[in-house]
């Protein structure tokens, strides 16, 4: 199995919950059953994961499938940006994580870095909004789109959180090891080419 099957499954997902979500009629909603069950077995043979799990995490939602969304904060201190060490994989990432309902963008991206890092920013502006399928990340079930945000330090102190093994800030000479599920090093030298060109448009997709 390749990585075009894995679109191909999450395509047919997406598909089979639209039309759950809005066909009124039984006959339809069977043949909608079944293109989820063909998206669940697509998944199980690419990622050998159990079908009950998969089930679960990848086929249980329901209403209109749209992207989920990704915040990122960027904040730099002498021309060093901040990461952290996730505890999942142990490698290093832009705090952030997946959207809050009840919160903007902004707000996610200054939650995330005191909840992260210990520190407190205030959100200055957008600078990508980036399709995760662009982007050389690993495979997963979901699609993704990927917002970083330009923010400024004003208070508190580096401290790790709950998700997190380490915080420090590098230059773009000496990253870490990135998990590169969260971010890329294109991604983190697109973010140093907003330190060096403040006036950079905003990059999207």
């Amino acid at each position: 199995m390749n990585y075009k099957c894995l679109e191909l499954a999450k395509r047919i997902q997406a598909l089979a919950q639209n039309g759950l979500t809005y066909t009124e009629g039984e006959f339809d909603r069977e043949r909608y059953e079944e293109l989820r069950s063909i998206s669940v077995e697509l998944m199980h043979e690419f990622s050998h994961a159990e079908i009950p799990l998969i089930k679960e995490l990848f086929a249980n939602q329901t209403g209109y499938q749209t992207p989920m969304v990704d915040v990122r904060a960027v904040v730099f201190k002498d021309r060093k940006i901040l990461m952290v060490k996730e505890k999942i994989d142990g490698c290093w990432a832009l705090p952030g994580g997946w959207a809050d309902v009840g919160y903007t963008p902004s707000e996610v991206a200054v939650k995330e870095v005191k909840e992260e890092a210990g520190l407190e920013v205030k959100a200055e502006r957008v600078l990508a909004i980036l399709d995760k399928k662009c982007h050389p990340h690993p495979p997963q079930p979901f699609y993704v789109y990927k917002i970083f945000i330009l923010c400024e330090i004003i208070g508190g102190e580096s401290t790790t959180g709950i998700e997190t093994l380490d915080v420090d800030f590098f230059s773009l000479e000496d990253l870490p090891e990135l998990s590169k599920d969260r971010n890329i090093q294109s991604q983190i030298e697109l973010m140093f080419d907003f330190l060096h060109s403040p006036d950079k448009r905003v990059v999207i997709d």
